[in-house]
């Protein structure tokens, strides 16, 4: 279940630590990486957000940016640093929420699930036609269930987290959606905000709930579109681990070593960076950052 971890003022330029384990949200001193949703609400532009362990030097990373000064979420996997805490850096003054839906442990725990990918696979769409996965549209103040096991993305019933990316087509200013296990409390969490009705995506991290089903709750009248890329289950063939690593600069097309900009199908190779991801690596987890030249 989704917890809220802080809500906090960041200054523009500085640098805050927030100890997780010490948060109400239950979170074990063992853990070794967080899988957390960053929010931010700035009073006006905002170059960047960046997130890492604390104790670590600080990345030239970026976790969001929110040049219009929008409310804004990413979905954001951070190792736990110094004390379990984690590090956020602003460039300009923001408030900054922290929402956490899951944690990584050794993997010698035996109750510690592994992760599987698949193949991207549409899981709802409200704009289709009507149907447990499809429309109608969602409208203000709506929970509604879905029953992902009865996707044609084959997902299996022994999946007891989902790896999921949140779209929404508002018809309107959207002030938040939230997601949770089905048969759980709502939490008080946001996965994504659209306040200028813009279409708008994030990644989450979600538990199983009721027979495989989870709730999403909205504010305004909008479609919604998730997919899923992966499922966290009992350890087995296929099963895959976390490895953390500190946050790196994979490519950046503006750089001289990374242009030309990306323009239809691209390759880009981690292994290849310096960023120390070996050959072996099965899945990586990644930010990926748009600064368009025109409507993308």
């Amino acid at each position: 279940m989704r917890c809220p971890l802080a809500s906090r003022n960041c200054v523009a330029g500085g640098v805050r630590t927030f100890n997780v384990p010490s948060s109400t949200c239950g979170i074990p001193g063992n853990a070794a990486a967080y899988s957390v949703n960053v929010t931010v609400v700035p009073p006006g532009p905002l170059g960047y957000l960046s997130i890492w362990p604390a104790g670590a030097a600080q990345p030239v990373v970026s976790t969001l940016n929110s040049y219009d000064g929008r409310i804004k979420s990413n979905a954001v996997i951070v190792p736990a640093g110094t004390n379990g805490g984690v590090s956020l850096f602003a460039t300009n003054a923001t408030h900054a929420i922290l929402d956490i839906n899951g944690y990584f442990e050794a993997a010698s725990n035996p109750a510690a699930l592994a992760f599987y990918p698949v193949t991207p696979c549409r899981l709802v769409d409200t704009r289709n036609p009507a149907g447990l996965l499809g429309a109608p549209y969602m409208s203000a103040g709506q929970k509604r269930s879905f029953p992902l096991l009865s996707s044609p993305c084959n997902v299996p019933v022994d999946a007891s987290a989902y790896s999921l990316n949140f779209t929404v087509i508002p018809r309107g200013p959207l002030g938040y959606l939230s997601v949770w296990p089905d048969g759980q409390t709502q939490p008080v969490v946001s996965t994504l905000n659209a306040p200028n009705g813009a279409i708008t995506a994030n990644a989450a991290i979600v538990p199983s709930g009721n027979g495989g089903a989870i709730d999403a709750f909205v504010t305004n009248p909008t479609d919604l579109i998730i997919d899923i890329d992966g499922y966290f289950a009992p350890a087995g063939t296929g099963g895959l681990s976390l490895y953390n690593l500190q946050p790196c600069r994979v490519r950046d097309t503006r750089q001289p070593s990374g242009s030309p900009p990306v323009a239809g199908i691209q390759v880009v190779s981690a292994t290849g960076s310096v960023c120390g991801v070996p050959s072996t690596a099965q899945g990586l987890v990644l930010n990926a950052t748009v600064l368009p030249q025109g409507p993308l």
